[in-house]
Order: structure tokens, then sequence, then C-alpha cells
């Protein structure tokens, strides 16, 4: 287990959260001193988080989390989670990591190379950078800074629950997001599939 520096509690706000098909809920956002990255990240208090929060960890997403684009899965999966933690109480901890740790710029180069023929993996390592560049230790910081020790983690990706558990993070169960298919994103949710062990249904995600 790796030891972190401990973070603190910077503020926590009210903000009510509308999406665009019509749902909303309250939710309170934490904002951290002492994060190791030195990034905003934020966590979303969403509902009644009990002893073993519902958390997921998801990663800042311009085009999909804001313009709804269809080449990947992050928006839709945004907000399947605000309902999901809200319904059982817990935290959603946004993390700026835009493209996997690469940056916008660079997500939307290996857009371009993608549109080649590469899949995102193959992609980022074209132009000489980590297939997945992300690091979770400000995510465990955040955690135990709301007292968090213990938690069912929302996520499909392997990686984050084995960080976690590496960082000091009980990680109980790691419950699956839904499967969010598109005509423009299939090959990249194979590509989760077969390069990193994202748990979702191979036979389902067709490529014809």
């Amino acid at each position: 287990m790796t030891e972190i520096p401990a973070a603190t509690q910077r503020s926590r706000v009210r903000v009510p959260l509308r999406f665009g098909d019509g749902y909303g809920v309250d939710s309170e956002l934490v904002t951290f001193h002492g994060l190791v990255d030195g990034q905003e990240h934020l966590a979303v208090v969403l509902g009644e988080p009990g002893p073993n929060p519902l958390v997921r960890l998801h990663s800042e997403c311009l085009t999909g989390d804001v313009f709804g684009s269809a080449r990947c899965d992050c928006g839709p999966q945004l907000r399947e989670a605000v309902e999901r933690i809200a319904e059982r109480g817990g935290v959603l901890l946004y993390l700026r990591q835009e493209g996997r740790g690469i940056g916008l710029y660079n997500k939307l180069d290996a857009y371009a190379l993608q549109d080649q023929g590469l899949d995102t993996y193959a992609a980022n390592t074209a132009l000489g950078l980590p297939e997945d560049d992300r690091d979770y230790t400000a995510a465990a910081q955040m955690l135990k800074a709301l007292g968090i020790e213990s938690l069912d983690l929302l996520s499909n990706n392997p990686d984050k629950a084995g960080q976690l558990r590496d960082l000091g993070i009980e990680v109980r169960d790691r419950v699956p997001t839904g499967v969010f298919t598109t005509a423009h994103n299939v090959r990249y949710l194979r590509a989760k599939v077969l390069q990193t062990q994202h748990t979702l249904p191979l036979g389902e995600l067709s490529v014809g």
C-alpha cells in the first residue's frame, strides 16, 4: 500500500444539477487543498452517503460531457452515474484528466489518427504518448479527506479499482456502468475491452 500525503477540504457549496433530458438533483460540490497533482478536481456529493458509498471516478471529457460527442460514452456515463449515485448515496469525483490524461489538444490529434484506422490506444502510442496516463493518487486523497475509506466503485475499468486499493482505499465491489453504443463509438468501446479489460459485453459491440 502506497502512503500518500493528506489533503483537506477547502470549500463545500450546494449546487442543483440539471441535465438536458430533464433530470435534476441537488448536489454538494467539494474542493480541496493539498492534491498532489495541483489540479482543480471536484467531488460531487449526491444523496446521503453511507459507510460504503457508491463512488465513480469520472475523467473530464469536454467533447463528451459538454458537447455530447458520440465518439465516446463519457457523457451518457456521467448522466447515468449522477442518478445512480444520488439514488443510493455517494460521491462522483470529477477529475481533470482529459483524454485519459493526455490533454484536450492531444486527444483531438489522436481522433485524427483514429479516423485513419488506429484504435484509441494505438493513436496515443503513435503520438508518443501513454495509452493511459491517469494516476488516481489525488482521487484517493479526496476520498480520505471526505472520510471515505471503503466504497463500491461504479466503473468498468479494473485499473481504477486496482490503483485505489494500492492507495489504501477498500473497494468492496466494482459495479459496472451501462453500455452506451453509437455508430461512432463502437470501435472505441471494443478497444477498451480488448486492450484494458473493461467489463463490457464484447459480443454486443459489433463493428459491422
